[in-house]
Parts: structure tokens; C-alpha cells; sequence
């Protein structure tokens, strides 16, 4: 039987962004284990028949010490599992991950890069991310190694650093939704406009901007508008603290619902979906689940989140960190019910084109099976 290990940061990525794939590797009789940093949802995990082993990481840190040890721990685990294939989830585990592989010269790897982050976004590669490119070159064995990319300006920076071949990538727009659980639904016809933000509460992910709009809309619709900030508190050393955001909401005209795992009802309560990153995702979750329930997008130009808007047609994109922009391209949603319904179907037909998870799953068993 083939072992396949899934590397991820954290368990509950895996279950919000790679639970069918883990599903649909055991139906199809591989020997599945998620390793992973254990946040308390282990149970979830076994529970759909794969194993787990608790994986000691720091997601967002950048400790020698620490990176070393998480490492060191990937090394002895393929020694003594020796694992058929090795599929690396997010920059840092492909980053010790692939490195481990090519040191027990034994699995054959899968590297799906599902964002980049800030080191990547901007003009200029910092010292630190040119490091991580040099060590990944370094990692990959070009005829046991694939990549799967959410958008093609990652998939630039692989070819052009010579990390990856044309040969070696593969590609499916973001981790896919399930368009049967999520279903478009017509708008509220009552209460205020609610403008909908879903994401872990980082700066880079916008949530200060989107304030800054709200602010600037706030004394003409004040009670017309509500804003939803959705996401928990990250351990992240540039997200915003429980102070910081609770400074700046009044949980009437902008309420911060903290973590939820009631986004599809969220949704489906909401008019508008706002999510002004500038944290170069791969393809943001949050906006392929607004597709999917039928809402109108405005996002901005940045890596990942331009790939989920047509403008005009389903939304509109704003330069980043412009949170005046932001707020002009809401009010015109704001005032216009018509358009919302425009865009709200021409989102959910989006959805039906690129962001259905079987395709997804699809792309990930045929990999599995080469």
C-alpha cells in the first residue's frame, strides 16, 4: 500500500483546505497520515481515517533553533516511516519537508505552494526570501519532485529561480469548494447592508484598511451599513492584537465576530464581500467561498486575489493598501441592489467554472498516482 504523508502548518488547514483530497486519497486505498502541528482538532482528523503525528513547527516563526528542530524531526520521521510520497503543504513545511526528502533520499515529493506571504510581495526579494528560494533549488530532485501552483505569478518565480521545470508544475486554482454545501442564495431583503471580511486578523490581510473605509463611509451610512470582521487572532508577529482590534470596532457599524465556523451562514447573510489583501496569497478561501454563495467581491490587484474578480462583472479590484479606493468602489455596491445581484450570479458562475473542489481532487490523484 502506498504511504502518503500530508505536511501542513496547522490540523485545521487541513480540514478547511485539504480535507477531500485526504478524504478521497484513503477512499482510493492509500495509507494517509497528516502530519501536523496539533491545535486540538487530532481527533477530526483520525476520524476520516488517516494518521497523525504531531509535527513541532512554529508556523509563523523564524528561530534557527526552532526551524532546525522541525527539520530535524522530518528527517528521522522519513527514516523510520519511509514514506512512497511526501506531499508539502505551504512555504515552510515545502521548505524542511523537501529538504528532508532529498536527505533520506527516499520519498518522491509533491510541493503545493498555496501563497507566497509578505516576504514575497515585494518589488524586491528580501535577503531572507532569496535564502528560501536558494534552499528549495537546493531541495528539488527534478524526476522526484512536482509543484502545485494556485497562480501563475508563483509559478514565475519557481521557473525563473530554477527551482522547477515547466515539466514539474502542475496547477488548480486554489484549494477548490465543495459547490453543493456552498449555494447562492438571493441577498437580505432586510436589516443593514452587511459587508463581510473572512480571514485571520494579520495586517497584511487588509483588515486595517478595510477600517479605514468603513470610517470613511461611516457618517453617510452609518445606519445603513454594518461591517463583519470574521477570523481569529493570529500568532503571527505582525497580526493585530485583541486591543488594537477592539479599539477600533463599536460591534454595531463594525463588529469583529472573532473565529467562526459558521462561514457559509455568514455568507448567506451578507451583500458584499470585502477582503483588501496585500499579503500575496496563493488564491484566498475566503473569496472562493464567496463566489461559490453568489456575492460580490471587492479585493484588491494583489497576487492571488485579482485571479478571483473580472471587473466589473463580478466585482472590483482596488489598487492595495488605497482604502479610499475601497470605499468608493462599496459605496457604488452599496447603493446599488441591482449590481450586487449582477455580480452575485456572475460570482457563483465563476465559481461553477474554476472553483469546484472535484477538479481539484482530480489533479491531486492523478500526481499521486504518477
Amino acid at each position: 500500500m502506498t504511504k502518503l504523508f500530508i505536511i501542513v502548518n496547522e490540523d485545521r488547514f487541513l480540514l478547511s483546505h485539504r480535507r477531500e483530497i485526504t478524504e478521497q486519497a484513503i477512499a482510493e486505498g492509500l495509507d494517509v497520515t497528516i502530519v501536523a502541528k496539533d491545535t486540538g482538532q487530532r481527533q477530526k482528523i483520525e476520524a476520516l481515517g488517516a494518521k497523525f503525528i504531531d509535527l513541532p513547527v512554529n508556523p509563523t516563526g523564524m528561530n534557527p533553533v526552532q526551524e532546525l528542530k522541525t527539520l530535524r524531526f522530518l528527517t528521522q520521521l522519513f527514516k523510520r516511516e519511509k514514506p512512497d510520497i511526501v506531499h508539502n503543504v505551504g512555504l515552510k513545511c515545502m521548505l524542511w519537508g523537501a529538504l528532508a526528502a532529498k536527505l533520506t533520499r527516499r520519498p518522491r515529493v509533491i510541493n503545493a505552494v498555496s501563497g507566497l506571504g509578505i516576504m514575497f510581495a515585494e518589488a524586491k526579494l528580501s535577503l531572507y526570501a532569496r535564502i528560501i528560494l536558494r534552499i528549495l533549488r537546493f531541495s528539488d530532485s527534478k524526476r522526484r519532485s512536482k509543484y502545485i501552483f494556485q497562480n501563475s505569478d508563483d509559478r514565475q518565480i519557481f521557473l525563473n529561480n530554477g527551482i522547477a521545470t515547466d515539466e514539474q508544475c502542475a496547477f488548480t486554482k486554489g484549494s477548490g469548494v465543495n459547490l453543493n454545501e456552498y449555494i447562492a442564495k438571493a441577498e437580505p431583503a432586510e436589516g443593514p447592508i452587511t459587508i463581510l471580511f473572512t480571514g485571520r486578523m494579520v495586517r497584511e490581510k487588509g483588515v486595517m484598511i478595510l477600517i479605514e473605509a468603513a470610517d470613511m463611509l461611516r457618517e453617510k451610512y452609518g445606519n445603513k451599513v454594518r461591517f463583519w470582521l470574521c477570523g481569529s487572532l493570529s500568532d503571527n508577529p505582525k497580526a493585530l492584537s485583541r486591543e488594537e482590534l477592539e479599539s477600533r470596532c463599536d460591534d454595531k457599524y463594525i463588529v469583529w465576530l472573532g473565529h467562526r465556523t459558521d462561514i457559509k451562514e455568514l455568507l448567506q447573510q451578507s451583500h458584499i464581500v470585502a477582503f483588501p489583501s496585500y499579503y500575496r496569497e496563493g488564491v484566498p478561501k475566503s473569496l472562493i467561498e464567496a463566489s461559490a454563495s453568489g456575492r460580490p467581491i471587492v479585493t484588491t490587484e494583489s497576487v492571488g486575489c485579482r485571479d478571483c474578480v473580472e471587473e466589473g462583472v463580478n466585482g472590483f479590484k482596488v489598487p492595495i493598501k488605497n482604502p479610499k479606493a475601497l470605499a468608493e468602489k462599496l459605496e457604488i455596491l452599496i447603493n446599488d441592489k441591482n449590481l450586487r445581484s449582477q455580480m452575485g450570479r456572475a460570482s457563483r458562475e465563476f465559481a461553477e467554472r474554476d472553483f469546484s473542489v472535484d477538479r481539484v481532487v482530480e489533479t491531486h490523484m492523478n500526481l499521486y498516482k504518477q
